[in-house]
């Protein structure tokens, strides 16, 4: 029997297409799905109110889940209690209805989703960022290696943020086991990596945890620039060097900065006899701020003590502190410098010995042999090519007693050179310079070779003046920004820092120009300390010396001999007053201008004058 063919319209599809295309179909179409938008928007309301109360219920039985079964009895009695207060407060199911309403709508809101995780650009730079140390942390052999080619950078990077610019502002990473973070060569080049691959031009502090496997990298804002020269509240025996980043010191001080007061955290050296960094040594390229570090340090150190100041650059950056009450010299010249330095070893000698007799007779020391003296050399190696070429001692020479003895005397020392002339320093200034500072651009190395250690933020990318690196003793390497201390005779200088450092000068007591040299204000014949004493009496070093003779001798090895300062002790019983640097009565000081000018006075009359 034959079959009989099907029907046209199941074999053939344009009748069909001819329906689905029709205008009827796509109108129902239309009108279905406006009426769907209908009903959506006006059962919205409903919509969010049931998602609330879902929500809400979720959340109740969950924490009835997990309250314990002991209380579930009083749980149970206080929400029946709470029903029973509803029902019986008049209107109370009515409020209550509607409160449950509203919280239903407020916990059904639809809310944004959160972006969570790194964008793209971020993952992107993420992973480069783990390629790149794939090779440094990475070991053959190693069976489930934390950094290979290709591998989760999720599981070595624990936290990382990013700016508003997409910029990688904070990375903690885990490094493996078997990684050297013990040797700084190994350290120094994995922060080379991450300088490089996190973006340069910034600064970074890198915080290593040996005990947790893990590397910390921060990025460090700049440190403020706009302290000036101020009076900083601190105790005697507290010298503020500058100021650091708030999470490197658990100290902070109140200071002025343009406009407003804020506390800014300082790094403060302190002196004396429990000091266990009495001296400092400033190192730095020229122009960086070395000066200015100096200047700020005698301005702090002439409210308790006297101030020695010795100006091997000769070009009169201290002059605006000649004459004032404090200062015992300032000498630039190389006579004036000998002089002054063999006068200070001689003092520091006489102190120690003053002062261990007053202890042997059960006594105090003296009050002259308690005020602090600071000893500022800048840029001494200048004088000791001069010393050399006219074949005189070099001054450094006379620094070895103070830095030796200096703690015990209250005798401070501090010495400011350049990188360049760094290797001409003498021994005692290297071996008893515990504090250091390290001014303008340097690299790891040059930071490391003064400092004893490298820091552990990378260079910036602007370097201010008096932006450097302070380490005291062996504490870790700090970030430091010296105050702006600049010269107030300079015409280069603003109004509002020549306000600052002439409010920090004391008061003058000599006269800024002086006719010539006069005699000596306490009396007395002049005596030359070049000539070897053979008999008689011995000489009293602090009694008024002849400059023009003193200069002469200045350079001469002194004979054998019992040295001035040993009679000293023996003297101060006949003379009484406080002892005076060599050359103090008439000193030289060489303007920025070229001329020289003159002096006049003694410590004796400046004393006497206050």
């Amino acid at each position: 029997m034959a079959r009989r063919p099907l029907p046209r319209i199941l074999t053939h599809s344009a009748p069909l297409a001819r329906m689905a295309h029709s205008a009827s179909l796509a109108r129902s179409r239309e009108l279905a799905r406006s009426a769907a938008d209908s009903a959506s928007d006006v059962f919205h309301p409903l919509i969010t109110i049931g998602r609330g109360l879902r929500r809400l219920g979720a959340a109740g039985r969950g924490r009835w889940a997990e309250t314990p079964k002991e209380q579930r009895g009083p749980l149970a009695f206080f929400v029946g209690a709470c029903l029973l207060v509803v029902w019986l407060v008049p209107y109370g199911p009515l409020l209550a209805l509607i409160a449950v309403m509203g919280a239903g709508a407020w916990a059904g809101r639809e809310r944004t989703p959160v972006a969570t995780g790194p964008s793209e650009a971020e993952t992107e730079r993420l992973r480069s960022l783990y390629e790149a140390l794939v090779p440094y942390l990475s070991a053959e052999g190693d069976p489930s290696p934390l950094y290979a080619h290709g591998g989760d950078w999720e599981r070595a990077f624990v936290e990382y943020a990013f700016d508003d610019s997409g910029r990688l502002e904070r990375l903690q990473l885990k490094y493996p086991a078997y990684f050297t973070d013990g040797e700084d060569r190994s350290r120094v080049r994995i922060e080379q990596v991450l300088y490089a691959k996190a973006g340069r031009g910034r600064e970074y502090h890198f915080t290593w945890d040996e005990l947790a496997n893990q590397l910390t990298l921060t990025v460090l804002d700049a440190l403020p620039t706009d302290i000036a020269a101020q009076r900083f509240v601190t105790s005697p025996g507290e010298t503020v060097l500058g100021f650091t980043d708030p999470d490197s010191v658990q100290r902070t001080l109140p200071v002025t900065g343009g406009e407003e007061t804020r506390d800014a955290p300082p790094v403060v050296w302190r002196t004396g006899q429990r000091s266990t960094e009495p001296h400092l040594l400033v190192l730095g390229q020229p122009g960086t701020g070395a000066t200015t570090l100096l200047r700020s340090i005698a301005l702090q150190a002439l409210q308790h003590g006297d101030v020695l100041v010795i100006d091997g650059s000769g070009t009169g950056e201290y002059g605006c502190l000649t004459g004032r009450r404090g200062v015992l010299g300032v000498e630039s010249g190389l006579a004036g410098a000998l002089a002054t330095l063999e006068w200070a070893s001689h003092e520091t000698e006489r102190r120690l010995i003053e002062g261990n007799r007053a202890r042997q007779a059960g006594g105090a020391a003296p009050d002259d042999t308690r005020r602090p003296l600071w000893i500022i050399a800048d840029r001494p190696t200048a004088l000791a090519h001069i010393a050399v070429a006219e074949g005189r001692d070099d001054p450094q020479r006379w620094l070895q007693v103070p830095l030796r003895h200096g703690r015990a005397a209250h005798v401070t020392v501090v010495v400011a050179d350049q990188f360049e002339t760094a290797e001409l320093l003498s021994d005692p200034v290297r071996a008893h310079t515990k504090a250091r500072v390290v001014l303008g651009p340097a690299t790891a190395e040059e930071v490391r070779a003064v400092l004893g250690a490298p820091p552990h933020t990378t260079p910036p990318a602007q370097v201010p003046p008096g932006r450097g690196y302070a380490r005291l003793g062996s504490a870790p390497v700090l970030r430091l920004q010296v105050p702006a201390t600049p010269d107030p005779l300079d015409d280069a200088t603003g109004q509002a820092h020549r306000e600052a450092v002439t409010a920090l000068l004391p008061e003058r007591t000599v006269p800024a120009d002086g006719a010539g040299p006069t005699e000596p204000v306490t009396g007395g014949a002049p005596v030359d300390v070049g000539k070897t004493v053979t008999s008689g009496k011995p000489v009293d070093a602090r009694k008024p010396v002849d400059v023009r003779k003193s200069a002469r001798a200045a350079g001469a090895e002194p004979d054998d001999g019992p040295p001035a300062a040993d009679a000293a002790p023996d003297a101060a019983e006949e003379t009484g007053p406080a002892a005076e640097p060599v050359g103090a009565s008439a000193r030289v000081r060489t303007d920025k201008g070229g001329e020289p000018r003159v002096v006049n006075g003694s410590v004796e009359a400046v004393r006497a004058e206050g």
